[in-house]
């Protein structure tokens, strides 16, 4: 049996950071223990390749989630990374950290320390950026790419016709005016992914005190009474345990984090000792506070040339190929998610309520979580899309089994509240409405899908529970709070009711932030990290 400072489950977004900054002394010992295997195919590296991840099974756990009643009774697709660098190596790179007033929100709940100015300097500290700012990193572990200069000359008709509607345009969704539209900022470094894995892991594995141990499965937390003391997992078909003389740290992400609490005795007794699970700790609220963003597309074909022109062709294709082989630049350098924006639906919202996407690339022929993005459609066309940014509905994560090999049960529960519904409502009229202002306008021929015979709010919200998907985004399932009754974790990441366990994750969100989630995530593992490093000082 080894032992180990820190035992981390996962080598995910947070995982990855984990590693790399407490083994940065050369002394602490650290196991990173992860489900799957190495984030060394092109598929993973280049940008654009993300859409080829999707249904892999060798890299993706694939979950599906339970029937959704107000989506109809339809499930909804989840893919999660299970591999080196985890969501973050089959994300679209998406670099949004979210409102200012999400992380004073997660203050506010009880949470001291992770107000808005605590956590921008652990924002900073993790980022390597482009230009300057005083609110933006240089010389960190991760790279962020501004792609202005590079993206479809397209996304300037969407954000001029949002300027036209009021809606100011920002030159960066990170800084001192995260509030507009314009072009998102992305994790690439020099025409590469830049994951964790890429920034912080693969730098530190000549670290003689770091362990990384792949295809591993954590079945259980090992426990002392009330007090971690290591991890079981399964390797190669056998059943190791690695002990932690500091703390074990789950990283495992909104799914694999609350189910790998529950398959070790923590969590509602009831329905552990339902599936024959002795119950140690009595923490109901393990697995629930599930929040998503849910979104719909629209589909537009075009006058003008949009990437469908580009990437659809054989000749389009192999031009794009060898311009990337040659120089890491064009399309497939980058995500197709290029332009969007934050936006206030209406002058009484008090706060940005609505996210959007603007795609110079349309996919009609296959479902959103399907679509490859090297084939689009065989016409010029773009998609534009919305989701509500903060949700109030809240969905739980449950054990299907005790055998942990099987996937729990997923259950969202989207637009359980009015709330979601009227954000909803208030982010089809305002496609509609961007569709119907020049210059979008005036390059548009067809609304495609949803169709102009799909009309008024009755008809658009049946349409958005007929279409409308996941964006990837979950989070609060060990939420972060003061009490034991609420919550999973206070606010040093710490499990209540246990000693030696931390969750450092997205799941440890007191609610869902205004945009795309890994680089929060990033942040969280870097305050988390910081704050078991102060911990282990104390303590010695």
């Amino acid at each position: 049996m080894e032992t180990f400072d820190y035992v981390i489950v996962g080598a995910g977004t947070a995982g990855c950071v984990l590693a790399s900054r407490l083994t940065e002394d050369g002394r602490t010992t650290v196991l990173l223990l992860e489900a799957g295997g190495s984030d060394r195919s092109i598929w993973i590296q280049m940008p654009i390749g993300y859409g080829r991840t999707f249904f892999d099974r060798r890299i993706n756990w694939m979950y599906d989630t339970e029937p959704v009643e107000a989506l109809g009774g339809r499930r909804s697709y989840w893919p999660r990374g299970k591999v080196i660098g985890g969501s973050g190596s089959i994300n679209a790179m998406v670099y949004v950290r979210g409102q200012p007033h999400d992380f004073d929100d997660w203050r506010a709940a009880g949470n001291p320390g992770w107000g808005w100015d605590d956590v921008l300097p652990y924002f900073k500290k993790s980022e390597d950026f482009d230009r300057y700012s005083s609110h933006h990193g240089r010389g960190g572990p991760q790279h962020v790419t501004d792609i202005t200069p590079h993206v479809h000359p397209v996304c300037h008709s969407f954000i001029d016709a949002a300027a036209a509607l009021g809606f100011p345009p920002t030159s960066d969704f990170n800084g001192q005016h995260p509030e507009g539209v314009g072009i998102y900022h992305i994790n690439t470094r020099g025409g590469w992914r830049a994951s964790t894995a890429n920034a912080f892991l693969h730098p530190a594995r000549k670290r003689s005190c770091l362990k990384i141990q792949s295809k591993a499965l954590a079945t259980r937390i090992v426990l002392d009474g009330r007090r971690a003391t290591g991890v079981e997992y399964l390797v190669n078909g056998r059943t190791v345990t690695a002990q932690a003389r500091r703390e074990v740290i789950l990283s495992g992400g909104a799914i694999n984090s609350p189910q790998l609490l529950m398959l070790s005795g923590i969590g509602d007794p009831a329905q552990l000792a339902a599936l024959g699970i002795a119950p140690v700790v009595a923490a109901k609220a393990v697995g629930q506070n599930l929040q998503d963003h849910l979104a719909v597309s629209y589909f537009y074909k075009t006058r003008t040339a949009t990437l469908n022109d580009i990437l659809y062709p054989a000749i389009g294709k192999a031009m794009a190929g060898l311009r990337y082989m040659f120089d890491r630049a064009g399309p497939l350098s980058m995500s197709v998610n290029q332009s969007g924006g934050f936006v206030r639906s209406d002058a009484s919202q008090k706060t940005v309520n609505l996210q959007l996407y603007f795609s110079p690339v349309s996919y009609t022929k296959t479902p959103l979580s399907e679509r490859k993005l090297l084939n689009p459609d065989p016409f010029s066309a773009f998609l534009l899309s919305h989701n509500p940014c903060r949700p109030t509905s809240r969905g739980y994560i449950t054990l299907a089994s005790a055998d942990p090999t099987q996937h729990p049960v997923i259950q969202p529960n989207y637009l359980a509240t009015q709330h979601d519904i009227d954000d909803v409502l208030a982010g089809n009229r305002l496609l509609r409405r961007l569709a119907a202002t020049r210059p979008l306008a005036d390059i548009i021929t067809e609304e495609i899908v949803p169709g102009v015979q799909i009309d008024g709010d009755a008809a658009l919200l049946d349409d958005f529970r007929n279409r409308a998907d996941t964006v990837y985004h979950p989070t609060s399932t060990c939420m972060m709070g003061r009490d034991i009754d609420t919550a999973v974790v206070d606010h040093r990441l710490r499990v209540h009711g246990v000693q030696g366990l931390r969750v450092i994750d997205a799941s440890i969100f007191p609610n869902i932030t205004s945009g795309n989630t890994n680089a929060p995530t990033v942040m969280v593992a870097e305050k988390g990290a910081a704050m078991a490093i102060e911990d282990a000082r104390e303590i010695t």
